[in-house]
């Protein structure tokens, strides 16, 4: 089951991060977004099943919040938008905020604090996804850079636990990260040139 959960999950972030990537360098870059950001909320369930097998409760309470963040990447890009109204924003960010709170409440009770490295790396891994996957949604290229903490950490974190295949993935994902924030600078100077 292990070995299923990790093909799923790690394909399905590898290929939402390969489809976002190559949206930054296209023109009419919707049905790139849409793919990818469905490729990501695809691959979510897999992620939060094998990081709370594995009692990474700060990081699977991360990745569950970051459902909603993953579905407003999705309507924008359905709709063609790059910001959503306001009071949707707000109510992706307090969901998103309860469950990180929730999910680092969680590990500091069952650790008893922040006792081992595997908690440092989560919260690695929460920062970079959560505001990573808002910043995107709105085509902002800072995101791609915390997208890239959120790799290094979940990377390390799958060496740690010995899931050689998510190791991989992340290693393969970082570079179409690099890719897609030079991507998105490109993007931007030519946006920002009169």
């Amino acid at each position: 089951m292990d070995i299923f959960l990790q093909i799923w999950g790690g394909a399905g972030y590898l290929l939402a991060k390969i489809l976002l990537s190559h949206a930054e360098g296209v023109r009419n870059d919707r049905k790139w977004r849409l793919a990818g950001w469905f490729l990501y909320i695809l691959g979510l369930p897999a992620w939060v099943i094998l990081l709370a097998g594995r009692q990474n409760w700060i990081a699977a309470a991360n990745e569950a919040g970051g459902g909603p963040a993953l579905i407003l990447g999705l309507v924008l890009a359905w709709t063609g938008r790059y910001k959503a109204h306001p009071a949707i924003e707000w109510a992706v960010r307090i969901f998103t905020y309860l469950m990180i709170i929730i999910g680092t409440g969680y590990s500091l009770y069952t650790f008893g604090g922040i006792t081992a490295f595997s908690q440092v790396l989560e919260i690695g891994v929460t920062v970079g996804f959560l505001l990573g996957s808002f910043l995107l949604a709105g085509k902002r290229p800072s995101g791609w850079l915390l997208y890239a903490l959120m790799i290094i950490s979940m990377g390390t974190l799958m060496l740690i636990q010995g899931k050689v295949i998510l190791i991989v993935q992340q290693g393969v994902s970082l570079v179409f990260v690099a890719l897609g924030f030079i991507r998105a600078l490109r993007r931007s100077e030519k946006a920002a040139t009169p």
